[in-house]
């Protein structure tokens, strides 16, 4: 299948849910590819000099959404950049607009036990109450991630590594990276 066509950016965008490896995946595509990455939650934390927590303390989700949707918009002059978004992104329906507007979205597909796995630190997830709020907000989250989608990777019991080898492939099969 080819590529959508885009106009002014070709950026490749990362959702999933808490834990997912959207980061990590960012990452180690831009290290084998020699493509930049940037993280819209680390966008926000860094043009608001705070934390994700202290940001859903003092300001609430709310505030965070639209300083997440200003964080998207700042990436519509750049180009080719590998983007892992927050997990809560898809709550936005102007998120999915822009992200489809300006790139292609890889939705990497997981299961709570995935998650709760790999998060180090649940102080650090403002959106991560609890387990069962967790899986509340996955069963929630997921048919918008799968809406949103471009190309979904299931990442459920499977190391980082495969996976970045598997999305690069797939990505490389479309001209994308």
């Amino acid at each position: 299948m080819p590529p959508s066509v885009k106009h002014g950016c070709d950026h490749v965008f990362f959702i999933g849910f808490l834990g997912a490896g959207k980061s990590t995946l960012a990452r180690n595509l831009g290290t084998m590819f020699n493509r930049r990455f940037v993280d819209t939650d680390r966008m926000v934390e860094r043009r608001q000099g705070m934390s994700l927590g202290k940001l859903f303390r003092l300001r609430g989700e709310a505030q965070f959404r639209t300083l997440e949707t200003e964080a998207l918009r700042s990436l519509q002059g750049e180009r080719s950049l590998l983007v892992s978004c927050g997990g809560g992104i898809v709550e936005r329906s102007v998120n999915i607009e822009l992200i489809h507007a300006m790139g292609f979205c890889v939705y990497l597909e997981g299961d709570l036990a995935d998650s709760l796995r790999q998060i180090r630190s649940f102080a650090a997830r403002p959106d991560f109450k609890s387990p069962e709020h967790a899986r509340r907000l996955l069963e929630h989250r997921r048919p918008l991630y799968e809406q949103a989608a471009d190309l979904i990777i299931d990442i459920r019991g499977r190391s980082f590594k495969d996976v970045s080898y598997e999305c690069a492939e797939r990505l490389l099969e479309r001209g994308l990276i």
